[in-house]
């Protein structure tokens, strides 16, 4: 959901010509696009550190290979990369690779008819099962195939304010936030003696993605791991669900989280002693924040090391209009090699969807221990359902968890039955 600035939407889909960089209307079949090599166009996201992880890729790769250069540059500018990226499958010029693909919006996109099955190229789903390991399959789409590589994750954690915790009387290297109970207790003396507005600030808008930065992470942990939908059924309808819910009812009826929108970040301004934030924490807070980092808390307090999170991922996805489909295979995986991953974990902080992440780079974690936590928690991170109309069942699941848990409007209970139904009928659709 980051904010592209490069160009406008609509000049950025004119400026892409339909036979540009092997992303255009040559007519091949798929069969023969998958065989296919030469130039192709490849987007990435706006943030200082992918630009330049993406950067010296793209020169590595095109070094090696004269005939099948790639051009490349940021996501055009639009309301979210979701929307310039559905625009341009419909305009028929989406680049060949996107390195910011949002799991949630593969349905979509698959539905448009804009993604390339990865399955088509041989040994592909074999490539991706052994990089991601046992996480691999939440990435697979109802018709078991993958149409969406995944790439790099963020799983989600409590960053926590030293300064803060100490001036309000808590322990600021061993908190207790493991618990709910430990949680609204501290977050009762953060308010009243921190100095702070918040305890923590989850932005209270109504984005379609906002549930995951308050409610999924603690639904993953409380659940043991459950999507917000399974086989079909929805699982927040649950006890877990209900108890995550009023957990987050309470923060907000207390005070001790806010119900307007801070415009800013509040965590960073000193306006709330916690965020849920993932890696990339390290390199915005660490010259401004003496902060340090838990795991999300859970109703009965699940030690560290079994505690699942969201994975605040992205997945690279192959699209349609690509017609030089061999080369961008190639791409992908040059991109997603172990030394391209390490590229990335060095460049970004970011985790890459490896199953041998903190072996393969045992060196990058001796060195910079303060990654460590989001490493071990990359493993146990829980995915978004890869169902028809994720978006729309995100979007209402966001606007009756605002209702009634947020404003208090509604009966949390009665509030997600009836979200659950009406997910499940969207879930369904085809």
């Amino acid at each position: 959901m980051k904010r592209a600035r490069a160009l406008p939407l609509a000049a950025a889909l004119l400026v892409l010509p339909l036979a540009a960089c092997g992303t255009g209307g040559s007519g091949k079949s798929s069969d023969e696009a998958a065989k296919t090599r030469g130039p192709i166009k490849i987007w990435y996201a706006n943030n200082p550190e992918e630009i330049a992880w993406a950067e010296q890729m793209v020169m590595a790769w095109n070094a090696d290979h004269p005939d099948e250069k790639v051009t490349a540059q940021e996501i055009p500018a639009g309301k979210s990369s979701e929307e310039v990226i559905g625009a341009a499958i419909t305009a028929g010029n989406a680049p060949c690779l996107v390195f910011n693909t949002a799991p949630a919006a593969v349905p979509k996109f698959h539905k448009q008819g804009g993604l390339v099955p990865l399955n088509d190229f041989p040994g592909a789903a074999e490539y991706i099962e052994k990089r991601s390991g046992s996480l691999a399959g939440q990435y697979t789409s109802e018709d078991g195939k993958y149409y969406q590589l995944p790439w790099k994750s963020n799983p989600v954690m409590i960053s926590y304010n030293k300064e803060v915790f100490a001036k309000a009387g808590l322990d600021p290297e061993n908190p207790q936030l493991a618990t709910y109970d430990d949680f609204h207790a501290a977050s009762k003396k953060l308010v009243e003696d921190g100095g702070v507005k918040a305890a923590i600030w989850p932005a209270p808008s109504s984005e379609f993605f906002q549930p995951w930065f308050d409610f999924y992470p603690l639904f993953a942990a409380e659940s043991g791991g459950k999507q917000l939908i399974e086989d079909g059924e929805a699982t927040f309808d649950s006890p877990a669900g209900q108890r995550v819910a009023d957990f987050w009812r309470t923060m907000y009826a207390k005070g001790w989280s806010q119900k307007e929108k801070y415009n800013g970040d509040s965590f960073a301004d000193g306006k709330a002693a916690m965020t849920i934030a993932g890696p990339w924490a390290l390199k915005v807070y660490d010259e401004k924040i003496d902060f340090g980092t838990v795991p999300v808390p859970t109703s009965q307090g699940v030690p560290a090391g079994q505690t699942r999170t969201f994975s605040d991922a992205k997945s690279v996805g192959m699209y349609t209009s690509c017609q030089n489909r061999g080369t961008a295979w190639d791409v992908l995986k040059s991109a997603t090699s172990e030394q391209q991953d390490g590229e990335l974990l060095n460049t970004t902080g970011q985790m890459p969807v490896r199953d041998d992440l903190t072996s393969a780079y045992a060196g990058f974690f001796e060195e910079n221990p303060q990654y460590t936590a989001y490493a071990e928690a990359a493993s146990r991170t829980v995915e978004v359902p890869s169902v028809p109309n994720s978006i729309t069942v995100w979007q209402n699941f966001r606007d009756a968890y605002s209702r009634s848990v947020i404003f208090g409007n509604e009966d949390p209970a009665g509030a997600l039955k009836k979200a659950a139904g009406e997910a499940e009928k969207l879930a369904a659709q085809q």
